[in-house]
């Protein structure tokens, strides 16, 4: 029997905790495709909105190097806007342990943006750079896939130069009377079933949306960042607590 604490969750599940980022690589393996198709039908296109403020808050310089790290942003939809919104000598480095989702980010990127963006095969909580080599680190949708958070953070504080920012975007706790059963039916009963429309399986899907549920509450992930060692982090709801944007800074 695998002992209590070698278990994490995996969605409403107990798995032990090296099986985890196997399982998560096998869902995201069945969706890569159909990605950002699915975020569009989810979201109802507000993910669009909620990466653009992630990358207003950022703000890329246009007239001086800039080189940022997006981890777990396989498709390049969070890269590609920093990259458009940075200057030519922006560089984005986007890390993803599923190869399946790398793909799609390379074919999606073509030869538009040349050698400022580079597709890394890697995994978040060991991350295959030296220290202080980045000005800003992003993680969008993908660190409660992450079986130890903790590691992730302590990687992204350890990359990150002194003066660097990171963001992240989660889906977190809607926090207004009666929305969050509403939400709750939703995420449950529709999410899962367009799963299986756009993709032709629904467990995927079911397992993202209980997923958003074990998620810590934004108090809690706030602490989880300060213990990593960063300062200065705050949160900021959006869309009524749907989704939260976490700021944090390695001073």
């Amino acid at each position: 029997m695998t002992p209590a604490n070698d278990l994490t969750h995996f969605g409403f599940s107990e798995v032990p905790l090296d099986e985890k980022q196997t399982l998560v690589n096998d869902v995201f393996h069945k969706v890569a495709r159909r990605y950002d198709v699915m975020n569009d039908l989810m979201s109802g296109g507000l993910h669009r909105a909620w990466k653009n403020a992630l990358v207003s808050s950022l703000r890329p310089p246009r007239n001086r190097p800039f080189a940022h790290l997006d981890v777990a942003g396989g498709t390049g939809d969070v890269a590609f806007r920093v990259l458009d919104a940075g200057g030519d000598e922006t560089r984005v480095t986007v890390l993803d342990i599923n190869g399946d989702m790398l793909e799609v980010g390379k074919d999606r990127a073509g030869t538009r943006y040349g050698d400022r963006i580079t597709f890394v095969a890697g995994n978040a909580e060991a991350l295959p750079f030296g220290d202080r080599e980045f000005d800003a680190y992003t993680v969008v949708f993908g660190i409660r896939n992450v079986p130890r958070i903790d590691k992730a953070l302590a990687e992204a504080y350890r990359v990150l130069k002194r003066g660097g920012r990171l963001l992240c975007l989660e889906f977190s706790h809607v926090d207004v009377p009666g929305a969050d059963a509403i939400y709750r039916a939703y995420s449950f009963n529709v999410i899962p079933a367009v799963g299986r429309m756009v993709t032709g399986d629904a467990e995927p899907y079911r397992y993202l949306v209980e997923s958003i549920r074990r998620f810590p509450t934004p108090q809690a992930f706030s602490t989880m960042l300060e213990d990593a060692g960063f300062r200065s982090v705050s949160y900021r709801p959006m869309t009524l607590g749907v989704v939260a944007l976490y700021s944090a800074w390695k001073l």
